[in-house]
């Protein structure tokens, strides 16, 4: 349970306090800002995966589920900036996947 309990904190560390506001409008393809014609929205996103993706790995010691976590996460977030779920919806798939990790890691 404290593998899980690090996951889960893990995510609410960088999603929120370690996802600054430029990084959390940046990430969208439908940014606007002056910032985003020098910086890509991919590279935003891809950066804010690879911050989940490393705090999963870190926590789990597998580096296949940290990839799994980065292109999950990629995937859940865009469809976020798509406007295809919502903030609740986004929060419940992130939060699946750590119970995903967790079940994996202690059922294998």
């Amino acid at each position: 349970m404290l593998t899980l309990f690090y996951l889960l904190m893990g995510h609410f560390i960088a999603d929120f306090p370690l996802q600054g506001e430029a990084m959390a409008v940046e990430k969208s393809r439908h940014s606007t800002t002056a910032l985003q014609k020098f910086v890509p929205w991919y590279y935003w996103m891809t950066a804010h995966c690879a911050v989940h993706a490393a705090a999963v790995t870190l926590i789990t010691g597998n580096m296949w589920i940290g990839l799994s976590e980065f292109f999950l996460h990629f995937a859940i977030d865009v469809a976020k900036c798509e406007g295809k779920t919502n903030i609740h919806q986004d929060q419940m798939l992130h939060i699946l996947c750590k119970i995903t990790w967790w079940l994996f890691l202690t059922v294998l």
